[in-house]
């Protein structure tokens, strides 16, 4: 697939917003469904550079979010049915001077599929935490 990677439009977030609900509902089956809002991403994005991921006929697939001042990750989502299509690694490709700036990020342990995409892209485990949604590791992609 050749995506499409690039700033969201303004009319766009709300679409991005429906992934968010969506994919964290789908794949955080542990954590009762009423506790993500709709709302949760205005919020939960604030201050961050944001891109997503397109099909050439301008489907959304994805997103992700960088929180610039620390090189931070916080957020990458796919929708369900785009998962496994290259859409994520794409989106890291975007992030600027990869693979040769440092990333980090926070990826919920429970949520395997995520761990497994994150350590083939080249992340390691440098740490580990708990947050509202469970134990979490800490990731890092070195610079090449």
């Amino acid at each position: 697939m050749n995506w499409i990677i690039r700033a969201p439009e303004r009319t766009e977030r709300e679409d991005l917003a429906d992934i968010y609900l969506t994919v964290r509902r789908e794949t955080f089956t542990w954590v009762e469904p009423s506790r993500f809002r709709h709302e949760d991403f205005f919020t939960h994005t604030q201050g961050e550079i944001m891109w997503l991921a397109s099909t050439p006929e301008g489907e959304i697939a994805g997103f992700m979010t960088l929180w610039a001042p620390d090189d931070f990750i916080h957020m990458l989502y796919v929708s369900k049915e785009w998962q496994g299509k290259g859409a994520g690694s794409a989106l890291l490709r975007a992030l600027p001077d990869w693979p040769h700036q440092k990333y980090r990020l926070k990826c919920l342990i429970n949520n395997s599929r995520a761990r497994a995409f994150y350590l083939a892209s080249g992340f390691v485990s440098t740490g580990t935490g708990t947050s509202a949604e469970g134990e979490y590791d800490e990731m890092t992609f070195f610079a090449e």
